[in-house]
């Protein structure tokens, strides 16, 4: 299937592999363990230039959009999911900035996240709206020049290590319903981050909650128009969360044949000499796997493709590629620890990490239930909301 990238994407996609082989992998079990946010991951695709994946590239950036999102996703999460999710919520908040920047946000700010010098961020999620994250109850006051931020934001990921937060809120002085983006800096006056994450899975991404007191913000920091956020949320969050969390269940998955795949190669009976590849009903079950996650790929480079070309049918597509992603994820572990056996219970084993990682994908707003949701409505003509 990656025969058919761009080659620009099948060389930034060998960068990435070559990356999560070498320097992402091996600290993956302690990012883990210590419920460390991925520094050294982080620093290893600013160097290599991948920060600015979504990057204008009059700006220094790479250009790639959906395809190029899930594509690098997948190759890091294989090696770390924790740090595949800090790196796609970076990409994510990126095309948020980009989507509309003005002259200061795009020399301020995607210049130096093309020349990786910037980590980005969302904070969107908020306790009382759960699921609905588009329906932000963090105030937002105009004061001359600038703006003041109050409300508190949950599983902000990278939350503490990243430069800046695209930060949703009512707008200012707006009617009922109107909600906008800007982009907070780090360690403003009044922002305050809650309880460290010490999560079932994804244990390296940081998802913590910030507390905005009266913060002040430049007006020069608002995205777009005032009342902007729910464009910004459907039309560019969206689509690009789920294309890099799509990406990211891909990476477990494939993470969790290989690791089934390995363990059907080398395990061998003593007392027959016959190996566990050689066993029929084993197989047809790892055919099977390998098939499923073939199709899910399938389906999520289609979406990409479809989202890049602003095809009048890739919304369907779209909402249904982090739902498909995130089963084949769960799926693909779930067996990979039971064709493992007693190797994979051990504590802390890989396939189990691979595991507790991929359950994160029916948690994660937009949830499995709400993308089956809108995938519904959007083919039946229905609107979303």
């Amino acid at each position: 299937m990656d025969h058919l990238l761009p080659v620009q994407l099948v060389e930034l996609q060998s960068i990435a592999t070559d990356l999560a082989e070498n320097r992402i992998a091996p600290l993956a079990a302690e990012v883990d363990a210590e419920c460390r946010w991925p520094a050294d991951s982080m620093q290893a695709l600013a160097e290599a230039g991948l920060l600015g994946l979504q990057v204008p590239v009059e700006l220094g950036g790479r250009g790639q959009g959906l395809l190029g999102l899930c594509v690098l996703t997948e190759s890091i999460a294989r090696a770390c999911p924790s740090s595949a999710l800090c790196y796609g919520m970076h990409c994510v908040a990126t095309a948020v900035i980009a989507a509309k920047a003005t002259e200061h946000q795009r020399e301020h700010y995607l210049r130096e996240i093309a020349a990786g010098r910037h980590i980005t961020t969302l904070a969107l999620s908020e306790q009382g709206t759960g699921a609905h994250f588009y329906l932000p109850e963090t105030r937002l006051d105009a004061d001359g020049d600038e703006f003041v931020i109050d409300g508190t934001k949950q599983f902000v990921t990278n939350g503490g290590h990243a430069d800046s937060y695209v930060v949703s809120t009512v707008a200012a002085d707006a009617e009922a319903g109107d909600f906008s983006c800007l982009i907070v800096d780090k360690d403003g006056a009044g922002m305050h981050w809650l309880d460290a994450w010490d999560g079932f899975g994804m244990r390296g991404n940081s998802s913590r909650p910030l507390r905005l007191e009266q913060v002040r913000v430049p007006a020069r920091n608002l995205l777009g128009e005032p009342g902007d956020q729910v464009w910004y949320v459907f039309e560019v969050v969206a689509p690009f969360f789920l294309m890099a969390m799509a990406g990211t269940y891909l990476g477990i998955a494939q993470a969790a044949l290989d690791e089934a795949g390995l363990h059907l190669h080398s395990r061998r009976y003593s007392h027959s000499g016959e190996s566990l590849r050689d066993v029929e009903t084993l197989q047809v079950r790892y055919g099977e796997l390998w098939t499923d996650l073939v199709k899910t790929r399938a389906l999520v480079r289609e979406a990409a493709r479809r989202g890049d070309a602003a095809h009048p049918e890739a919304l369907p597509y779209i909402l249904a590629c982090k739902t498909e992603a995130a089963e084949t994820a769960v799926r693909l572990a779930n067996e990979a620890m039971s064709i493992c056996g007693g190797a994979a219970y051990r504590d802390n084993s890989r396939v189990s990490r691979l595991l507790r990682d991929a359950r994160a994908g029916h948690v994660m707003t937009p949830t499995t239930g709400l993308l089956k949701l809108w995938t519904g409505r959007s083919l039946l003509g229905l609107p979303l909301l």
